[in-house]
């Protein structure tokens, strides 16, 4: 490739023949992401836990792209097996995985359940390394492609009340470490998303308590709670061409929350 400034290209961005996995796809941040690549060019292979599909499938259909949704438990080996298999069948090439499917179970430390810890593990971690694990075989036959994980601030920090969520999103980090030293040379860039405070389900708990939400804001240099517009564009970055030379990075989407 002629790596000349003039060659550079705003296709660069463009998702045009692409086909993307987005689990957890089907609401809430990961419908964000689910309808940017879409809007961006890419065809879309949702993984969910339900059936509940239609607005998003509504969603990405209104930009002329196809989708194709899967339901599975990404907590069980075969079933993960079982969604880069049937990916394969419906469009022949996986370009670009998002690990965004996750969950989160809140306790104070002393009273946590052995239950609760390996339950957000199966889903948050173990789920993320065997996908990215499956989907790079493919990537690295087809000669390139991009694995984005979804990890959060308490990738960074330790948090209250939620030690199996932040033990899971500091592994989420370390794993796209892992994964981008191993593949970087055969044109596969992994890298990882961490928003930060955005008003989604997951947050509701929190955005509900007065206390705490004032708290949260006050550290925001923002000042305000994201939405899942905010992270849209830093994932339909990290999928398309234009990142290239990006790998083994956690891009914080977190209004300044980091620096303060």
């Amino acid at each position: 490739m002629d790596f000349s400034i003039q060659n550079f290209s705003m296709d660069f961005f463009k998702l045009d023949g692409k086909v993307a996995i987005v689990t957890g796809g089907n609401t809430g941040l990961g419908q964000g992401y689910a309808v940017g690549l879409a809007k961006a060019g890419a065809d879309l292979f949702i993984v969910t836990y339900d059936t509940n599909w239609e607005e998003t499938k509504q969603l990405i259909e209104a930009e002329g792209r196809r989708v194709e949704f899967f339901q599975a438990d990404l907590s069980k080996r075969e079933c993960i097996t079982a969604v880069v298999e049937r990916c394969l069948e419906v469009y022949e090439r996986i370009d670009v995985l998002v690990n965004n499917a996750g969950t989160i179970r809140r306790a104070p430390l002393l009273e946590y359940k052995d239950e609760d810890w390996k339950a957000v593990l199966d889903i948050n971690l173990n789920a993320v390394y065997y996908l990215s694990q499956d989907v790079a075989n493919v990537m690295v036959k087809q000669g390139g492609g991009k694995i984005i994980n979804i990890a959060s601030m308490l990738a960074f920090q330790g948090g209250k009340f939620v030690p199996s969520y932040t033990a899971s999103k500091h592994g989420v980090a370390g794993i796209t470490k892992a994964f981008a030293n191993e593949l970087g040379d055969k044109n596969v860039q992994i890298n990882a998303v961490a928003p930060g405070y955005i008003a989604t389900n997951n947050t509701a708990p929190i955005r509900a308590d007065e206390g705490r939400s004032s708290e949260i804001l006050s550290r925001i240099p923002a000042g305000r709670w994201g939405h899942p517009f905010d992270v849209i564009g830093a994932v339909v970055f990290l999928a398309g061409r234009a990142s290239d030379y990006v790998n083994g990075h956690i891009l914080a989407v977190d209004g300044g929350w980091l620096v303060r």
